[in-house]
């Protein structure tokens, strides 16, 4: 049942992507039935109609450099905030302030930022990079501050009286020793980033870089939907995901691992 599940809606998409619009029809039966003639024409059209090419580089580019600056900045803010929550209770507000960021819709802080981020010439890639960011940056520290929790102070204060200072420790000792963490914080983002439409809708929108999902929109119009199309586009779009997966398939099972063991 739960194979059924996964699968049905993969077996609709790829059936809907290659069938012509004369072949769709509300019987069960014919939903269900493959394709008269298996083409790729639909494939071809969704990458014209979405400049596929395009759409996937500046998706990538966004995504890798807010993996690389999430994983940098972040990782810092934790490190700092749950060193400091053991010294002072006011690293503990600073905490509960920025985790409590997780609870605020996006839907409240949409018009002011589209507002402010064109006042200050950021309604471009960089400023959607910008916000990720600051988005993701609730839940990354709540990760980092809680993976923190099982590396030894002990390694830091000996790295101290052996003469290092704060900033080389975190690097050459508490850094590395995250990793497994830095797998989890790259992988949530990259997932979270790839499927997010909203973001680059009110920031991007009729800047000509679009995003992959916000390119897929152009199926979407007031004359009605073009479903094949549509889906050839979201099957194409599946595929650097698996990708992904295939290539870091070690690293994300680890990470869970070690989550479980930690947890």
């Amino acid at each position: 049942m739960g194979t059924a599940t996964v699968f049905f809606p993969l077996y609709m998409a790829v059936i809907i992507a290659f069938k012509q619009p004369s072949e769709m029809t509300n019987d069960v039966a014919g939903a269900l039935s493959f394709p008269a003639r298996w083409s790729l024409d639909n494939f071809r059209q969704a990458m014209e109609v979405t400049d596929f090419w395009h759409s996937l580089g500046n998706s990538l580019l966004i995504i890798l450099a807010t993996i690389v600056l999430a994983i940098l900045i972040h990782s810092i803010a934790g490190y700092v905030i749950g060193r400091g929550m053991a010294k002072k209770k006011s690293f503990r507000f600073i905490y509960l302030y920025i985790v409590s960021g997780m609870f605020v819709p996006f839907s409240i802080l949409m018009m002011p930022l589209v507002k402010q981020t064109a006042q200050m010439g950021l309604g471009n890639r960089l400023g959607v990079i910008i916000l990720y960011l600051v988005f993701y940056m609730p839940m990354n520290v709540l990760l980092y501050t809680g993976y923190l929790k099982n590396i030894p102070v002990a390694l830091e204060e000996a790295a101290d009286i052996d003469g290092a200072s704060a900033w080389k420790t975190y690097w050459k000792i508490i850094f590395p020793m995250m990793m497994p963490m830095h797998a989890t914080v790259a992988i949530l983002t990259a997932l979270g980033t790839w499927n997010d439409v909203m973001t680059p809708l009110v920031i991007m929108s009729g800047t000509g870089h679009n995003t992959l999902p916000l390119a897929q929109l152009n199926f979407q119009t007031q004359f009605g939907t073009n479903y094949n199309l549509a889906f050839a586009s979201y099957i194409l779009a599946l595929i650097p995901i698996l990708v992904f997966y295939v290539i870091c398939q070690k690293q994300i099972l680890n990470g869970v691992a070690n989550g479980a063991v930690k947890g």
